[in-house]
C-alpha cells in the first residue's frame, strides 16, 4: 500500500465520522455521567465491537450476513430499545432528584465496556460497510493480510481518538459542574443515550427502505 493511498483512505474515514453518530453520544452521556477515564471502557467496547466486524468483513462473512436480514433487523431494533432504556433510566433518575444531590450508583466497568460494544455491534451492517470500503484501497498485487491489518489499525485509531475526543470534552465539563448543576449531568447524559438510539432507529429505517 502506498503512502497516498493511506492518505486518501484517512481522509476517508475521517470525512465519514465528522458527523457524531450513536457511539459518540454514548461517550459523551458515559464521561459526563462517570468520569473520563472510566469512560474508556466504553471506547473500548465499541472498538471490539468494530474489531469483530472488520475480521468478520476480512473473512467475507459479508455475503452471509446479507442472507439473514431479519435476524440482523431484530438484533438492531434490540439494541435501540436497550439505548432507549439506559437513557430513560438516567432521565427518571434525574427527576426523582428533586433539586436534591445524590451519590450516583457506580457503573461496573462491565456495563461501561458492553455499552459500548452493544452500541456498536447492534449495527451488524458494518460489516458489509467494511467489506465494501476495504476493497477500494488494497491492492490486489500484494499480500491482502498487510493491507487489511493497515486499513483495520488506522480505523481503530481514529475512531479511538474521536471518542476519546468527545469523552474528554464531556467529562472537563463535568468536573467544572456543582450543587444542583450535576443533576444536569443526568438529563444530558439520558438525551445523548436516547439521541444515540435514535440515531441506530432511523439508520435501520434507511437501510429497511434503501
Amino acid at each position: 500500500m502506498t503512502l497516498e493511498t493511506w492518505l486518501i483512505y484517512v481522509t476517508t474515514v475521517l470525512a465519514m465520522m465528522s458527523t457524531p453518530g450513536p457511539s459518540q453520544l454514548l461517550m459523551l452521556s458515559n464521561s459526563a455521567t462517570n468520569g473520563f477515564r472510566r469512560s474508556l471502557l466504553t471506547a473500548c467496547g465499541d472498538l471490539t465491537a468494530n474489531m469483530g466486524q472488520m475480521l468478520a468483513a476480512g473473512l467475507g462473512l459479508a455475503a452471509i450476513l446479507l442472507a439473514f436480514e431479519s435476524a440482523l433487523t431484530i438484533i438492531k431494533w434490540l439494541g435501540v430499545t436497550y439505548l432507549l432504556w439506559l437513557g430513560s433510566k438516567m432521565l427518571w433518575k434525574a427527576r426523582s432528584g428533586n433539586g436534591q444531590i445524590k451519590s450516583a450508583p457506580r457503573v461496573s466497568n462491565k456495563k461501561l465496556w458492553l455499552q459500548g460494544f452493544v452500541t456498536s455491534a447492534t449495527n451488524p451492517k458494518a460489516v458489509v460497510f467494511f467489506a465494501a470500503l476495504f476493497p477500494q484501497f488494497i491492492d490486489a498485487s500484494l499480500p491482502f493480510w498487510n493491507q487489511f491489518a493497515i486499513l483495520s489499525a488506522t480505523y481503530i485509531v481514529i475512531d479511538g481518538a474521536f471518542l476519546s475526543t468527545y469523552g474528554a470534552i464531556a467529562g472537563w465539563l463535568a468536573k467544572r459542574l456543582k450543587g444542583p448543576a450535576r443533576l444536569w449531568l443526568d438529563r444530558i447524559g439520558g438525551s445523548f443515550m436516547i439521541g444515540a438510539a435514535i440515531l441506530l432507529a432511523f439508520k435501520s429505517m434507511r437501510q429497511v427502505n434503501s
